[in-house]
C-alpha cells in the first residue's frame, strides 16, 4: 500500500476482510490516508460471497459517480489462504459471470492469490485468467503483497501511459512468493 501511495495518480482503496463475516475495513479511501491494518484469519472461507458482495458494492458505488469521475482502471485483488467452504449467497457460476461482465463491460482487472490450494484452477473457475493468478506460500504473505504491489504499479503505469494494461505476474514476482 505504501508503494502505491508513492506512485503518481489517484488511488482509492477498498479493503474487505472476509471469512464467515464480511467487513469493509476501507471503502474508497485515498491511499495516502490508509492506516496500517493487520488482517487476522478468523474462521471459514466464504470466498464467493465476499467476491460477489465486493463486486456488487464497488460497482454500485462507481455507477453513482458521474462518468468523468469514474476511475480509468479498477484492479480487484482477491487474496485467500483457504478454499471456499461457507458461501450461501453466490455460486461459482454466478461469480464467474459477474467477473466476466466487469472485465468486458468496464475493463476491470482481476487478480487471484491463493495459498494452500491450486490458485490457477480456483481463479479459472471464477473467470480470472492464469496471468492474473498466483500461488503463494502461507508463510510468505509479505512477499506476496510486495509482488502484487509491483504488478499493480506496472499496470497503473501502463494505464497512465495509454498502453495496454497487462494483468500478469512476472516470473520473478511468482518466484518471490513461493
Amino acid at each position: 500500500i505504501s508503494e502505491q501511495a508513492r506512485e503518481p495518480g489517484e488511488v482509492l482503496l477498498t479493503l474487505v476482510q472476509f471469512d464467515t463475516e464480511y467487513d469493509f475495513i476501507h471503502k474508497g479511501v485515498p491511499i495516502q490516508k490508509v492506516p496500517r491494518y493487520k488482517l487476522v484469519p478468523r474462521g471459514s472461507t466464504a470466498l464467493l460471497d465476499a467476491v460477489g458482495r465486493a463486486i456488487n458494492e464497488t460497482g454500485e458505488r462507481l455507477a453513482k459517480l458521474p462518468e468523468s469521475d469514474r476511475p480509468s482502471l479498477v484492479i480487484f485483488v482477491v487474496m485467500t489462504d483457504g478454499h471456499e467452504n461457507s458461501s450461501h449467497e453466490f455460486t461459482k457460476a454466478q461469480i464467474k459471470s459477474m467477473i466476466e461482465h466487469q472485465q468486458h463491460a468496464y475493463n476491470w482487472q482481476f487478480t487471484f492469490l491463493g495459498a494452500n490450494q491450486d490458485a490457477f484452477a480456483e481463479a479459472s473457475g471464477i473467470g480470472i485468467d492464469a496471468g492474473g493468478a498466483a500461488d503463494f506460500s502461507a508463510h510468505k504473505v509479505r512477499a506476496a503483497c510486495l509482488a502484487v504491489g509491483s504488478k499493480v504499479s506496472r499496470m497503473r503505469k501502463q494505464s497512465r501511459e495509454g498502453e495496454t494494461v497487462l494483468n500478469e505476474f512476472t516470473t520473478e514476482e511468482r518466484e518471490q512468493m513461493r
